[in-house]
């Protein structure tokens, strides 16, 4: 004998699946639209083809994984895909948790009244405080070190110089980080040549560097200066170190900062 109750589940039961269906490719079709319209809304904003293209492929792996759209994720699955299956490097995992992160700002900004309204669902990022990883640049107050602080980083790094597995490697990479901060421009403007360097100019001597464009001119050369205390230590460098290295020290186009991989064919 069949109970009301259970004869009424099974007529209700083939009408709630055909929903249930409809519901299902509902919301997919509005998870396409919404991953289009933020690659849109990206475009409009200036950033670059390629970038466009990575914006969407965390949400979609994820996606895709459980087999279900953005606002049905929860943390736990976040947790427990990019714990598992889709474990990455720190480096990687932080750049897919930020895109993640942006793609639900953009939900929560433009759409989570129609998505609460249709599907029933609030808008909310699997990014929380406890899986968000670190280093997402919402730094606080940065207090450079003194000058008594860099004074003994220096003063020790020089000291375990003659310890290094890589002497000449070593060195250069000591000369150029103190010259860089003596001098106060940029690691990428030191990567010049030996006749960048102009001991002549000034009362300590300057060397060329490629200092930031203007107008869209792209990077333009300018001296910086070498001061004492750089001036005595590129001396050191060129005459104690920078000869070791195997190539033509004596030519004006060869690197300040050399390789130290030697080249099969040519100068470096």
């Amino acid at each position: 004998m069949v109970s009301v109750e259970s004869g009424l589940a099974d007529v209700v039961t083939p009408q709630r699946r055909r929903q249930a269906r409809i519901s299902a490719q509902d919301e997919e079709s509005f998870f396409l639209d919404a991953l289009s319209e933020y690659q849109w809304a990206r475009d409009a904003a200036g950033l670059a083809p390629k970038t466009l293209d990575g914006l969407i492929k965390p949400v979609v792996e994820v996606c895709e994984f459980y087999g279900t759209v953005p606002w049905q994720l929860s943390c736990r699955e976040i947790d427990r895909y990019f714990a598992g299956a889709g474990k990455r490097a720190p480096s990687t995992l932080r750049a897919k948790f930020g895109k993640i992160d942006a793609y639900f700002a953009f939900l929560e900004q433009r759409y989570a009244g129609e998505i609460m309204r249709r599907f029933g669902r609030g808008v909310e990022s699997p990014i929380d405080p406890f899986n968000r990883p670190r280093h997402r640049g919402d730094f606080g107050l940065r207090i450079p070190p003194s000058q008594t602080a860099m004074r003994d980083f220096f003063g020790r790094w020089r000291e375990d110089l003659p310890h290094a597995r890589k002497y000449l490697v070593a060195c250069r990479d000591y000369v150029m980080t103190k010259v860089a901060y003596l001098s106060g421009v940029r690691a990428n403007d030191l990567c010049g040549s030996m006749g960048d360097l102009h001991c002549e100019s000034g009362q300590w001597g300057r060397f060329v560097v490629l200092g930031k464009g203007a107008g869209g001119s792209g990077p333009r050369p300018r001296e910086a200066y070498m001061f004492q205390e750089g001036r005595a230590l590129l001396w050191w460098y060129i005459e104690e170190v920078r000869g070791e290295f195997g190539d033509d020290v004596e030519h004006p186009k060869a690197p300040l900062w050399p390789s130290e991989r030697k080249p099969t064919t040519g100068r470096r």
